[in-house]
């Protein structure tokens, strides 16, 4: 049976809706991007939104992939690193209650957060206190870790810590795993190219990312940016958010198409895109079909706040998925 580790960041989401984007000016942070902060400055943000309704989930781009995959049915793990605090317990408590088995190491250090800030067109922008996730280091990768597993799914935002994710995926790699990578922002995209294109080539089997990602990773934009992370890999996933997707293995390319959806916010849109795709890959369907899924829990995630969906809307989306299947 497949079963899929993630790697990532062990983040806490703490969501907030905005009524305009003044904050965003205020604070010197791009629309849209992801922003990595010092405790200070997240204490700052946090200061900033005391007034605003928030809302708390466990988070992290590829916890988020896994949490969806379980929702799935999928057999899952996820490997990082939280503090002994309140948020690293809710973050343990919400992996164990979702299936997923925690592989967590503990640090003395705060756990890590993620502020989200909606703009009003659903658009989010993060700012990144990483704390205790960014203590994972090359020595915490043992053989072991991969055993048992048959997909790899790790986040791009590791890339500031180049050598962890180099020995994360050569060992994937020299233990057989399919391993996907979502690049996850188009800041670290450019703040980590070279890098990013020879991990790529050598390691990556399926490569995710949005439309500015994909022109930061090649300088080209649509298909021929696909066709340009193609080149690197074997499966290249573009998502282009109300345009669908586009999916290239070797000379085959797909057109996938969006399901009608109510954006509220598009926090994990990306994440649940991949946890449908890989959803499809581990049960052998063909490319379209999982980008299909794909599309299924993306449309489903931006009609909610945060990254998590509930149990009613689980229900449907497998009632959905079995038409799929069909």
């Amino acid at each position: 049976m497949s079963k899929v580790l993630g790697m990532g960041n062990a983040l806490v989401d703490i969501l907030t809706r905005m009524d305009d984007d003044k904050l965003l000016e205020k604070l010197n942070f791009p629309k849209g991007s992801m922003q990595l902060v010092d405790a200070k400055t997240s204490a700052k943000v946090l200061d900033e939104i005391l007034h605003l309704e928030k809302e708390q989930a466990s988070g992290g781009s590829a916890a988020n992939t896994i949490h969806g995959l379980s929702c799935l049915g999928v057999p899952t793990g996820f490997f990082g690193k939280v503090g002994k605090d309140n948020l690293g317990n809710f973050f343990k408590k919400d992996m164990s209650e979702n299936n997923i088995e925690p592989k967590l190491l503990e640090s003395s250090n705060d756990s890590g957060k993620a502020i989200s800030l909606i703009s009003p067109d659903s658009e989010r922008t993060f700012a990144t206190y990483l704390g205790a996730a960014v203590e994972l280091s090359p020595d915490d990768i043992m053989e072991d870790l991969f055993h048992g597993y048959t997909h790899f799914h790790i986040e791009g935002y590791l890339v500031y810590n180049q050598p962890l994710i180099e020995k994360a995926l050569k060992c994937a790699k020299e233990a057989k795993l399919i391993v996907s990578l979502d690049l996850a922002s188009f800041n670290v995209v450019e703040d980590n190219h070279a890098f990013l294109k020879d991990m790529v080539a050598k390691y990556v089997d399926i490569l995710f990312a949005n439309e500015e990602e994909a022109k930061a990773f090649t300088n080209k934009e649509h298909k021929d940016a696909l066709n340009a992370m193609a080149e690197d890999c074997n499966i290249a996933v573009l998502k282009l958010g109300k345009e669908g997707s586009l999916i290239k293995h070797f000379e085959t390319t797909f057109e996938v198409g969006v399901i009608p959806a109510n954006s509220i916010d598009t926090t994990g849109a990306g994440d649940l895109y991949a946890a449908g795709f890989l959803y499809g890959l581990v049960n052998f369907m063909s490319l379209d079909k999982c980008g299909e899924i794909g599309a299924l829990l993306s449309g489903n995630v931006i009609e909610v706040v945060g990254p998590k969906m509930n149990a009613d809307r689980w229900k449907n989306i497998h009632t959905k998925l079995e038409e799929l299947k069909n």
